[in-house]
């Protein structure tokens, strides 16, 4: 994914307020295949450590006259998720935490956004949705960030970058296994470049 610099962000801010598109309709957006990345961070032991989920399938409307109209339906594959100590995956996984085997997705559905200072998916912007885990299904609200690419005229909008992050505590999903190892929450850091589709 290409790097964003702190102009980038704020010139991305600048094109992307409330009204600033002529059409109003929601417009269907696919994920770059090389541009996303879904890591979580959790801590084992007390010490820090993180790992990757890669995204199933996408669904992402955005309404460029309406932000707040927009929507986003996410799915994740459990099974293929990765950490950075080998060990560790397997116990992840396993029908106490993940139980990717029984549950191989975790899919999140927008239900409301909320823009950021001047009508923005900028800086405080925040997406509630239904995270469902394990079979469990429970409401959490991400803080969201909604780009141009670096270097595209005002009105380029067929190339944003999106960045949701939050945290949960597993074991409101029923994912308590290990207890005695792991910390309750997760964190979740999802960055995207979306591509608007033909």
């Amino acid at each position: 994914m290409r790097k964003l610099t702190r102009r980038s962000m704020i010139a991305g801010m600048v094109a992307l307020p409330l009204g600033h598109a002529a059409q109003g309709a929601l417009s269907p957006y696919r994920l770059s295949p090389g541009g996303t990345s879904v890591r979580f961070t959790f801590d084992l032991s007390g010490i820090a450590q993180s790992g990757t989920m890669p995204i199933q399938s996408a669904d992402i409307q955005i309404d460029m006259r309406q932000l707040q109209n927009s929507q986003v339906d996410v799915v994740l594959n459990v099974a293929k998720a990765r950490t950075k100590l080998p060990f560790a995956r397997a116990p992840m996984l396993s029908p106490s935490v993940l139980n990717a085997a029984e549950y191989p997705t975790i899919r999140f559905v927008s239900t409301k956004v909320q823009l950021g200072p001047g009508g923005r998916i900028s800086n405080g912007a925040r997406i509630t949705g239904d995270l469902t885990v394990r079979g469990v299904t429970r409401p959490i609200t991400l803080q969201a960030e909604l780009f141009r690419q670096p270097g595209t005229g005002t009105n380029d909008l067929d190339h944003l970058s999106i960045g949701l992050k939050g945290a949960l505590n597993r074991h409101d999903f029923g994912a308590s296994g290990y207890a005695d190892l792991v910390q309750d929450t997760v964190g979740l850091n999802i960055q995207a470049e979306i591509l608007r589709k033909a």
